[in-house]
């Protein structure tokens, strides 16, 4: 069956970077657009970035462009979420999904990332 599994989060200081990673397995994973979502506390579920299936076409929130970078390994079956310069309201959980504008796979645990000084 699917199964992602988010991992690198922590608590940073403002400023400071994280790089998330999101193993996943039990279906095509070079098939598919790989996303990032973040939910913070009382707050819906949003899109962070998405990556094309062969890694070509990338989009962010515009609350993060310039600061997080997607990327993918389709050896490893990995999505992978760079961020930098982080801020307070990146305060969130992170999770990693199949598609491009949508979720089309069962959600993983997710990943907490905390700023805070």
């Amino acid at each position: 069956q699917v199964q992602l599994v988010e991992s690198g989060g922590g608590l940073v200081q403002p400023g400071g970077s994280l790089r998330l990673s999101c193993a996943a397995s039990g279906f095509t994973f070079s098939s598919y657009a790989m996303s990032w979502y973040r939910q913070a506390p009382r707050k819906e579920r949003e899109l962070v970035a998405v990556i094309s299936a062969p890694g070509v076409h990338i989009k962010y929130a515009d609350s993060v462009k310039g600061r997080f970078t997607i990327s993918r390994d389709n050896i490893k079956n990995t999505v992978y979420l760079q961020m930098n310069r982080l801020k307070v309201e990146d305060t969130a959980v992170y999770y990693c999904n199949g598609g491009w504008q949508e979720p089309m796979l069962s959600w993983g645990q997710g990943t907490q990332v905390t700023v805070s000084s």
